[in-house]
């Protein structure tokens, strides 16, 4: 239960995070339209939701609608994951699981003979 809580914290926290950084940028777009454009190509100055419209549509038109480019990140694991053996494979999975803060899985029992 403790880990669920401390997770939802560090989503909320990155959310937040992630809106402040967006407001931020949207001020730098404001600034530097304001500094150059209307000096060097007789335009319009923009007001602050306009700078933040035009970051969303800058991110639309060039960054498209996915979350990043990790894809390549994705095959690169599977890559390496397809050419462990099963000993690196466990080590592994052991490894990710300590990190995450749960208990790693008790090894299974042999059999008795």
């Amino acid at each position: 239960m403790r880990g669920v809580v401390r997770w939802t914290a560090i989503g909320v926290a990155a959310t937040a995070a992630m809106i402040a950084l967006l407001l931020v940028v949207a001020v730098v777009v404001l600034l530097l339209w304001n500094q150059l454009v209307p000096e060097l190509f007789h335009g319009p100055t923009l007001r602050y939701p306009q700078a933040l419209g035009l970051l969303i549509l800058s991110r639309l038109l060039f960054g498209g609608l996915r979350g990043g480019h990790g894809h390549w990140r994705q095959r690169r694991w599977r890559e390496r994951w397809e050419q462990m053996s099963p000993e690196e494979r466990a080590r592994l999975r052991e490894a990710y699981v300590g990190r995450c803060g749960r208990a790693a899985a008790a090894p299974p029992a042999a059999p008795n003979p």
